[in-house]
């Protein structure tokens, strides 16, 4: 249970402690770090509250994505047979991320407690041996405390995102086992209030070819004006990005500046193909 109370009043008196004595000596500091350091662990979730949090939202995700076939308006033209197929290393993933995702939980909240205590003793051996008469005892319980009252809404973003990795993730790997050939980059810059970033924004609707693709190989297609998939960031990369990739898989859903001559006889030969029956 969160007992966020607790850790206030050990934190005041701790302050107060300091305040009336000052940095008379190492052992009273240690003391008082030892007893937050406690208070505050007891303040924050508990992992195994937060890692079940997480594994429940990255499990929704992957339920509406691959489960409920979502994932494959990001992937016109290709078939539900190929989602199957590709089912368990996408079920992989998720255990993957799933582990990651726990480890950064608990990274971020013990550097929000070693924040919290290295903001008490960096004021508390500032404090002269017998006390100060105006410490400022509401502005230092705000300060210490700053890192510790902000972890629930860290968290929260952190579940955020990680949701958005393991989408991002989810839509690569079939992209890779289906064939796709290039990425259509899709930003939410246009959405009010979102912080997007420019160059994303810039990224908006251009397509990136993908490296070493069947159609490449078969010279139907080139990488065009813009670089390769794998020279920039992926979508869901960075932290907190919320863009994704439409993945295409006909050379006729390519741009024309990245279509070769040989792909476009391709097409012309299918049309006529297709006019002739």
């Amino acid at each position: 249970m969160v007992d966020r109370t607790n850790f206030y009043e050990v934190l005041s008196a701790a302050i107060d402690d300091m305040a009336a004595n000052g940095f008379d000596s190492v052992e009273r500091v240690q003391r008082w770090t030892e007893a937050l350091r406690v208070a505050a662990q007891g303040a924050t979730a508990p992992p195994a509250e937060l890692e079940e949090m997480l594994r429940s939202g990255l499990a929704s995700v992957y339920k509406r994505l691959v489960d409920d076939a979502g994932i494959v308006r990001l992937h016109p033209n290709l078939g539900r047979f190929t989602l199957q197929q590709v089912r368990p290393k996408l079920r992989a993933e998720l255990d993957r991320r799933i582990m990651a995702s726990a480890n950064l939980i608990k990274l971020n909240r013990q550097q929000a407690i070693d924040k919290t205590l290295q903001r008490f003793q960096g004021w508390a051996t500032s404090i002269p041996a017998g006390g100060s008469a105006e410490p400022e005892k509401a502005k230092t319980r705000k300060n210490v405390r700053k890192a510790l009252a902000q972890l629930p809404f860290e968290e929260r973003r952190v579940l955020i995102d990680q949701g958005h990795k393991l989408a991002a993730a989810l839509s690569h790997t079939l992209a890779s086992d289906g064939g796709a050939i290039a990425a259509r980059w899709r930003s939410h810059w246009r959405q009010a209030g979102y912080d997007y970033r420019p160059d994303h924004k810039d990224r908006d609707e251009r397509v990136y070819a993908l490296r070493d693709s069947w159609a490449m190989q078969r010279g139907l297609m080139k990488k065009g004006p813009n670089p390769f998939y794998d020279q920039i960031t992926a979508v869901g990369e960075e932290p907190f990005c919320r863009c994704y990739a439409v993945w295409l898989y006909a050379i006729r859903d390519l741009p024309k500046e990245m279509v070769t001559v040989k792909g476009q006889g391709a097409l012309d030969e299918a049309r006529a193909a297709v006019a002739a029956m």
